[in-house]
């Protein structure tokens, strides 16, 4: 890409940061309390937030699933991630307990030296099939010693999609799967009270953003 292209980039990286932080900086109000018609909506808020995170969040995944597979888009799709996980945040319920997945790092792709072989926590797993890979959970290793101790209870992480071998492939149906979460954000807006309704319009544009720097960067 030309310097033109990569500013051009840039500029919409930007953008699309800025539409988000604007409609966060928006969503305040000025009343004292809870007024009887918002006690009686927000069940429907609380619902509409937690799918409209939940979208957001059915990205987060593919994104990773795309990183797992192909470690060499890091640098091309870590800020385009890092969006996708300001907006999960920003679109969840107030008081929801949110935990993003790391993304995988560029160096657990680099083969280990000879003098010192992963352990298991270190490999990932990956099952291929015709054409798609896979990422699978791993499962942390065992302690070296001491007496067992119980488990923590905690909410396994989801299973991350499956991913085309190509990694031409696997950004294209990155760019379909923000175009379709951008649409779906945008067709929620006639539900959506006032200022999440703007958070809605926010969080789609910058998808829209993300579909174009996607489609045009994989030409």
């Amino acid at each position: 890409m030309d310097r033109t292209g990569t500013t051009g980039r840039r500029a919409l990286l930007a953008a699309g940061a800025a539409a988000t932080a604007a409609a966060l900086t928006g969503c305040s109000t000025d009343e004292p309390g809870p007024r009887p018609a918002t006690l009686r909506s927000e069940s429907a808020d609380t619902a509409l937030r937690e799918r409209s995170a939940g979208l957001s969040g059915a990205l987060l995944l593919r994104y990773d699933a795309v990183l797992a597979a192909h470690p060499a888009l890091a640098a091309r799709l870590s800020p385009l991630r890092a969006d996708v996980v300001r907006h999960v945040e920003a679109l969840a319920p107030t008081g929801s307990r949110l935990l993003p997945r790391t993304p995988p790092s560029p160096s657990a792709s680099r083969p280990p030296s000879p003098a010192s072989p992963p352990s298991p926590a270190q490999v990932s797993p990956v099952a291929v099939s015709p054409g798609r890979v896979s990422p699978l959970p791993v499962s942390p290793a065992p302690a070296a010693s001491g007496p067992a101790r119980p488990a923590a209870s905690s909410p396994a992480a989801p299973a991350l999609p499956p991913v085309p071998a190509d990694a031409g492939a696997a950004v294209r149906e990155l760019a379909a799967a923000e175009r379709s979460t951008a649409d779906a954000h945008a067709a929620a807006l006639s539900a959506a009270p006032p200022e999440y309704a703007r958070l809605l319009a926010s969080v789609a544009a910058a998808g829209a953003v993300h579909a174009y720097l996607l489609t045009e960067g994989s030409r």
